[in-house]
């Protein structure tokens, strides 16, 4: 499921930022009574992540030049969220792009609803693997030897 609206700003192996609007018209919404309670309604923090990150990865598309195959979420860190999120409002995911090494993408930035950060991503790691090795190693994409990490990358 696609969670960005639409990109207002993209600079290839800088930054992105992009839009999601929150409705009540959502799966995750449906099965709610309609007098279910505001505090209960609020946007559910993975998907507020997903979202963030499918900005990230249109940004990692658009920076690297070389083969792509499917970009896989490594890992997160520093990640906080800052208050709940409820239908009616606009996501302004801001994507910075901090560290390409071969097929790992790091991230940084942040979720605002009206100029206020409602969630921050000190750090997220994405990684590029082909589809013959997805093929290859199973569901997870693990493979029997040792990758590199992205922490490894940075010194």
């Amino acid at each position: 499921m696609t969670l960005v609206d639409r990109v207002l700003e993209v600079v290839p192996g800088e930054r992105i930022v992009a839009v999601k609007a929150v409705t009540g018209n959502e799966p995750w919404y449906a099965r709610m009574p309609e007098d279910t309670p505001a505090e209960q309604l609020a946007y559910p923090p993975g998907l507020l992540i997903e979202s963030w990150g499918q900005a990230a990865g249109i940004l990692a598309d658009l920076s690297h030049e070389g083969p792509k195959g499917v970009l896989l979420l490594a890992g997160a860190a520093d990640v906080e969220f800052h208050r709940p999120v409820l239908p009616g409002v606009l996501l302004k995911h801001r994507v910075r792009l901090v560290r390409f090494v071969r097929e790992l993408v790091g991230f940084e930035g942040e979720i605002l609803v009206d100029g206020e950060a409602v969630a921050s991503i000190g750090q997220l790691t994405m990684a590029y693997r082909s589809d013959a090795v997805l093929r290859q190693s199973g569901p997870t994409g693990a493979r029997s030897r040792p990758q590199e990490s992205f922490a490894d990358s940075r010194s």
